[in-house]
């Protein structure tokens, strides 16, 4: 574990409880709350007397600070819309992307230095328009004019960016839930919890077939990620069906690294799913992968994530492998909750 995220771990657990070490920090709490509340209840006030976009808005977000698991449900998402007659694109703030005053926008496959990593793991694995910016109204903007095939629209992450008007709103939590049900800096939450109440959709991820019998407030639909493939990172085509992981492994050392928002989670399902873990290297969310991390990982294969595979391409380590991974849900018709507020698809 690298020294940031391990600073990352600690607030996270500081997060989790209240105590007296949180009382200096509660007259901020208050400060931020007020600001969040005025703009949450303004915005929606605002965006109940304009015109809504051509286009249908999801919006895919969480209360909470640090990695939820959105993007697993934004790919679960547009699968589905998919599925049901509808030509989705994703707009996103594109963290980690050089981006100028203009969005970036792809209708194919784009490294992450383009439309930053998460973007770019929708981009290469759905081949999903894809347009990003801080500014998600301009996002917006951008996949109207560039995309008018496009007849809904899904904004991962930007559940706080109320100038973008939406239709439907889900929210994504993991097992932290609301923390200690403070805002920030106190706490973990970037708005007042009354959202959770207000939202569509609320979507806890677990870990592991157990998690979708753990009872979590104000959920309705639980979820995991389980690995279904794994596949040699510069040999694509080299790839080991899960049912036959444990047995092609037995007998080698093995470890995982993850650049994601809760790299123990990641860790876990590698756990649960019945691996042996050596070591474990869990790196800042967003980690660019410029200096290359694996000089000190002693193991004979590394597993690695998705998201972190988008970066990781130009690394000559032929230790690494993907963890491919696909999302089980408690209800299966989930997305029905999300379908039942859309115009039907454009014929």
């Amino acid at each position: 574990m690298t020294p940031l995220s391990s600073l990352q771990a600690r607030v996270h657990r500081f997060w989790q409880r209240r105590s007296l070490w949180h009382w200096p920090l509660l007259p901020l709490s208050a400060l931020v709350y007020w600001y969040t509340e005025r703009k949450r209840r303004r915005y929606q006030h605002a965006n109940l007397n304009k015109p809504s976009s051509k286009t249908p808005v999801i919006v895919v977000g969480n209360l909470i600070v640090g990695g939820a698991g959105k993007t697993p449900v934004t790919l679960a998402l547009l699968h589905q819309l998919r599925a049901h007659g509808y030509t989705p694109g994703v707009i996103s703030r594109g963290y980690g992307a050089n981006i100028g005053a203009a969005p970036h926008a792809s209708a194919h496959s784009k490294a992450a230095s383009y439309l930053g990593d998460e973007p770019a793991l929708i981009a290469q694995t759905t081949h999903t328009p894809v347009v990003v910016h801080p500014q998600r109204v301009l996002a917006l903007q951008s996949m109207n004019a560039h995309f008018p095939e496009v007849d809904v629209v899904v904004s991962d992450d930007g559940l706080q960016h109320r100038q973008l008007a939406r239709n439907v709103e889900i929210i994504v939590q993991d097992q932290r839930g609301l923390g200690n049900g403070w805002v920030l800096p106190a706490g973990p939450l970037r708005e007042s919890p009354k959202v959770l109440a207000q939202a569509d959709l609320v979507i806890t991820q677990g870990v592991g077939p157990n998690s979708l019998t753990t009872a979590s407030h104000f959920s309705e639909v639980r979820m995991y990620l389980w690995p279904i493939r794994f596949y040699s990172l510069h040999q694509p085509d080299y790839s080991v069906q899960a049912d036959e992981a444990l047995t092609h492994w037995k007998d080698s050392k093995l470890a995982a690294a993850a650049a994601i928002g809760q790299p123990q989670r990641f860790f876990e399902m590698l756990r649960q799913f019945g691996f042996s873990l050596t070591q474990q290297l869990a790196l800042p969310d967003h980690y660019d992968y410029a200096t290359p991390p694996f000089g000190a990982v002693h193991a004979d294969y590394i597993f690695i994530t998705a998201k972190d595979a988008v970066k990781c391409r130009d690394l000559n380590d032929p230790r690494l492998w993907v963890v491919e991974a696909e999302s089980v849900f408690s209800t299966p018709d989930w997305y029905q909750a999300v379908l039942s507020k859309l115009p039907p698809p454009t014929p």
